[in-house]
Order: structure tokens, then C-alpha cells, then sequence
């Protein structure tokens, strides 16, 4: 693979640039170098080559210090990225330091970010799902955010496209609701877990329990070979990073596939400052960059723009991108850059437990996590005094009982000889939030991060919507556990700030008018058309789907898109 090392024009000069390493990213420089085009892609932090760069990938329990937990001097440093659920001691490496990398929180938002090759790839929870026409059609349904300016036969191929190269594990379920995709096998459900979906479909209609579909190569194809990936071994130590590329990442995918053209340029400590525009060409030209050590301002100039930096950080370069033509920022004539953001809502939980089946116990572990429960509130229509709807995940284990009474020999043994409990049983919803103005980042006037960059202020915040779906989920799932004879049925909320579901979209919009929305179908910016946006900052509402397996989907038809406009003379 080329590197930089002259300091030319010409040796700064490339076809795309592709900023962000992350899961979109990886795809767009995927896409983008097996077309033939010399792409630069751009990383903030530093580089992760795969399985190299995975010092805790096959350590024992015992080999941690702290056995996995965090030490709290360490938590304190980081009381943001603490609260992630893959923040431990086997991940550390993965995530950022807080006071590193401050913004502005109008609003308490919990900013989750992976600063290194892959980016959140490597800690992803890997579910995929994708959308229907339900999803793509709810806004012009309901009126509340703007139309979409695509349908599902417009992404389905494209769904296809990267669904066979990443290795998408799941059933075909037939549900108009959840298409099917291009599956490897399943992960079955177990005894519990299938007989909750038995009682569902037994007591309501419209209502499913599904295997949860997950980037988990469960039967290597010979796609997957040629990666040099492997079958999942089903080790649930995803979140370390897997020397057997069983499940997706750019590290282990896309990013090599890449290297493997011959056409890729990596550059990681490189923090993209904004994308140049030349006025008299009215297109964008190239990428300043600060380099993240050196503090050195360095130019790299394209044709094509690709900007995957992760939806927030999107917002942040294209709102700093400004010239005389884009005094608010790049391609911002519509003034609504960096607004209408959203989220998904993570907020409750419902428990329970089930005292049948204990001839069974569970044997092994499931790296999709369990069962998946697709959408079903006003999905075929508008039923509830609340807009949209929730997914939700759902799991049940065996549980056990240690007994700790007793003194000496009789307490070692207790202790030594845990019992089996009741099957304990477990949901979370996901739910959809509705585009707001009100929710919206901004760049702060007077506050700069450490590269001279402004840094972001975030207004982002639950609403009364959100509220009557929380609630509506609470009952729903309540009253479900309940008729399938759950016992100890017990809600939680669970006061998560917005952003700790780390499923932020939206600020650069896709639509069919320019006067309401930033990106055109083909997620170009309407008033910049060399520059495209493919990561969750294009997303025009959320449905309540894992929204990954979108944005790759997105990358994919998006780049096509703009090779062929390249091989025109268009851009």
C-alpha cells in the first residue's frame, strides 16, 4: 500500500477521498479502489491492522489485572465513555479519553466515539437488520420529518450486495416488516426463548419472535475465504477483536479487500479540519487535514469527497467547511446543517423469570445475543396516541443459585456447587424518535479542541413522544411475559442520556427538495454534488432497526453512483 511522503501537488492529489475508517467509511474505500479509483483514506486516530493490533484478544480471565473490570480511577477520567457497555478492561485500547476530546453538552448527551482504524467496527453489537417499506414511507405518512427520497426496491440490491460480502447470519421469517436478506445459517433460539415465541404467536397477531440477525460469519462462504476471514467461533469476546475475522469489521474486511487493489492510501493521525471549496470551479476540491501529532496543516485534493466521520463528526466538517459561497457550511443553503438529529431510545427494560422447563439448560454462547422482536405498533397503521413504534431484543438463560451459608468445609462446598436456578428472562426496547429542529449541534464560537478545530455543542433531547412509547413498551411487553406465564415481571427504566445507544442520526439529511433536506437520493449534497455523505448523518429518520447494515448499504450504491457520474464527466 502507498504512502505519503512526498510533499507535492501531485503526491497529495488522488480520485476520492474517503474520510472516517469506520463501518461506512471502510465500505466507501471498498467500493470506491475496486473501481480502479486511487482513494486517500483519512483517519483521525490511530492505526489497528487486524489481528496485530488485538493485544486482549486471547487472554485468559485471570491474565487482567482487575478480571475485566475498570478500575475507578479510570472510570472517573472517563465518565462519559464509561457508561458504554463495551467499555472494560479488555477494551480499552478501543476507546477515546473524555477530557481528550471535549464538546459541549446543551443537553446531557453521552458521545460514544472509537478514534482509531475501524472505528466502531471493532466494538459494534453487530445486529443487522434491514428496512421495508414502512420505515422508508413513515415520514410522509405521518408528516413529521421530510419524505424519503428512496424506497426499499431502490436499496434492496444493494442490501444483497454487502450482505454476502460481510457475512450476515439469520433466518428467512417472511415478515413484510423485517425483509429477508442474503443469510448464512441462524443461531438458534433456546428452549426458553422458543417458547416465548410460541406464546406470542399463540396469543397476538402481527407480533414475532425472531432469531436476531448479526454480521457473524456462521458458515464461511468462499467470499469469506478470500477475505481471509473464518467461521465465528462463538466466543462472545467480539468487543477485543477477532483474530478469526468471524464477525465484521473494516479491519477485517474491507479495509484489506481495499489494500488488495493496489489503489488505497491509509492515513491515520490525520484530523480533517473541513473540505475545500474552490468558488470558481463550484465544486469541493479537497481535505485540509491537521496532522494529530505534528499539528501540521496539511491539503490533500479529489475529485469525489466521500464523508463517513461518524454521523456527529460529519456535522462538525461539513459545518465547518465554510467559504464566501457556504458562509454556513458546506452546502448548507437550506440552513438546516447539523439540525432535525435523532436517536434511538434505549430507555427501559423488562425482567422476568420462568419456572418450567428445567430439564433444559443453556450450553454455549449465542454472539447475536438471542431473539430479536421486529416493530409492530403502527407499522399497517396509526394505532396509538404515540407516533412510530419500538423493536426490541429478547433473551432467556438458566440461572444459578449459589448457596452461601455455612462455615469451612461446608461453605467451600456450597460455593463450589452452585445449584440451578429459574430460567431468567430479559427485553430492551429500541425505540424510534421523531426528527426535531429542536434537537440539533451547532459549533461553538469561542471553544476550540486541541487541533484548532471548534468544538461541538450538542442540544439533543427526549421528548413527550418518547414518553408515551416508553410507557406503551413497558405495558406491552409487560402484559406478554405475563401471558406466557412469567413470573417476578419487573420494569426499569433505565435514565440513559441520548447518545449511549450510539445510534445518533441525522443533521445532513437526505430528501427530495433542497429547500428541506442537504443530500439528494443518490446521497449527494444537493448543492455540492463531488461530496457525498453515506454514515448516519445522511439518515433522514430512524425507524427502530440496528442502522449499520443501512449505512453500509448506503456506501455501496452511493459510490456506483458516483463512479459512474466520474466515468461521465459530471463531477
Amino acid at each position: 500500500m502507498p504512502e505519503i511522503t512526498g510533499d507535492s501537488i501531485k503526491d497529495r492529489t488522488f480520485d476520492a477521498i474517503v474520510i472516517g475508517s469506520g463501518i461506512s467509511g471502510g465500505w466507501s474505500a471498498k467500493e470506491l479502489t475496486e473501481k480502479g479509483l486511487k482513494t486517500l483514506l483519512l483517519e483521525r486516530g490511530r492505526d489497528v491492522k487486524h489481528i496485530k493490533d488485538y493485544p486482549t484478544t486471547n487472554k485468559l480471565p485471570y491474565e487482567f489485572e482487575h478480571r475485566g473490570e475498570v478500575p475507578l480511577d479510570i472510570q472517573k477520567e472517563a465518565p462519559i465513555v464509561s457508561r458504554c457497555y463495551a467499555f472494560r478492561e479488555d477494551t480499552l485500547h478501543f476507546f477515546l479519553k473524555d477530557k481528550e476530546h471535549p464538546y459541549i453538552e446543551q443537553k446531557p448527551f453521552d458521545w460514544i466515539r472509537g478514534y482509531q482504524v475501524g472505528g466502531k467496527s471493532l466494538i459494534w453489537a453487530r445486529q443487522t437488520q434491514r428496512w421495508s417499506d414502512f420505515d422508508f414511507e413513515g415520514p410522509a405518512r405521518d408528516g413529521f420529518a421530510v419524505d424519503w427520497p428512496i424506497r426499499y426496491k431502490d436499496i434492496a440490491p444493494w442490501y444483497s450486495h454487502v450482505e454476502k460480502f460481510a457475512g450476515i447470519s439469520g433466518n428467512r421469517d417472511g415478515l413484510a416488516e423485517l425483509p429477508d436478506g442474503e443469510f448464512l445459517p441462524s443461531y438458534p433460539l433456546n428452549a426458553v426463548e422458543n417458547y416465548f415465541k410460541e406464546q406470542v404467536n399463540k396469543n397476538y397477531k402481527n407480533r414475532h419472535i425472531i432469531s436476531a440477525r448479526g454480521a457473524h460469519i456462521s458458515k464461511p462462504q468462499q467470499v469469506h475465504f478470500d477475505q481471509g476471514r473464518g467461521q465465528c467461533q462463538n466466543r462472545t469476546l467480539c468487543q477485543r477483536g477477532c483474530p478469526f475475522g468471524g464477525y465484521f469489521s473494516s479491519n477485517a474486511s474491507t479495509i484489506p479487500w481495499a489494500e488488495k487493489t493496489g489503489n488505497l492510501t491509509l492515513r491515520p493521525f490525520s484530523v480533517v479540519h473541513s473540505i475545500i471549496y474552490d468558488e470558481q470551479k463550484g465544486k469541493a476540491t479537497g481535505v485540509k487535514v491537521i496532522d494529530a501529532n505534528t499539528k501540521q496543516e496539511i491539503e490533500f485534493y479529489a475529485k469525489i469527497i466521500f464523508v463517513n466521520a461518524a454521523a456527529l463528526n460529519t456535522n462538525l466538517i461539513l459545518l465547518n467547511s465554510i467559504s464566501k459561497r457556504f458562509p454556513n457550511g458546506l452546502g448548507n443553503d437550506s440552513d438546516l446543517l447539523g439540525k432535525y438529529v435523532a436517536f434511538h431510545n434505549y430507555s427501559s427494560t423488562v425482567s422476568g423469570e420462568y419456572d418450567g422447563m428445567k430439564e433444559f439448560t443453556t450450553d454455549g454462547r449465542n454472539p447475536v445475543g438471542g431473539g430479536y422482536v421486529p416493530r409492530f405498533r403502527n407499522v399497517f397503521k396509526q394505532e396509538t396516541d404515540f407516533l412510530r413504534g419500538y423493536a426490541a431484543g429478547f433473551s432467556a438463560r438458566r440461572s444459578q443459585d449459589t448457596d452461601s451459608s455455612g462455615f469451612g468445609d461446608a461453605l467451600k462446598e456450597n460455593l463450589l456447587n452452585p445449584k440451578l436456578g429459574p430460567w431468567r428472562v430479559g427485553s430492551h426496547m429500541m425505540g424510534e424518535t421523531i426528527p426535531k429542529a429542536t434537537n440539533f449541534v451547532t459549533l461553538d464560537k469561542n471553544l476550540k479542541d486541541a487541533w484548532g478545530i471548534p468544538q461541538l455543542s450538542i442540544s439533543v433531547d427526549y421528548d413527550d413522544n418518547d414518553q408515551k412509547m416508553i410507557k406503551d413498551y413497558e405495558d406491552e411487553f409487560s402484559e406478554m411475559f405475563t401471558k406466557a406465564g412469567f413470573t417476578n415481571v419487573k420494569v426499569s427504566r433505565t435514565q440513559k442520556a441520548p447518545g449511549l445507544d450510539i445510534h445518533e442520526m441525522g443533521g445532513v439529511r437526505m430528501g427530495n427538495d433542497p429547500r428541506t433536506s442537504l443530500l439528494n437520493k443518490w446521497n449527494q449534497l444537493h448543492h455540492c454534488k463531488n461530496v457525498f455523505v453515506t454514515d448516519g448523518a445522511c439518515m433522514t429518520s430512524t425507524s427502530t432497526q440496528n442502522p449499520s447494515l443501512t449505512y453500509m448499504a448506503f456506501s455501496a450504491r452511493a459510490a456506483d453512483y458516483a463512479f459512474a457520474e466520474l466515468k461521465k464527466g459530471n463531477l
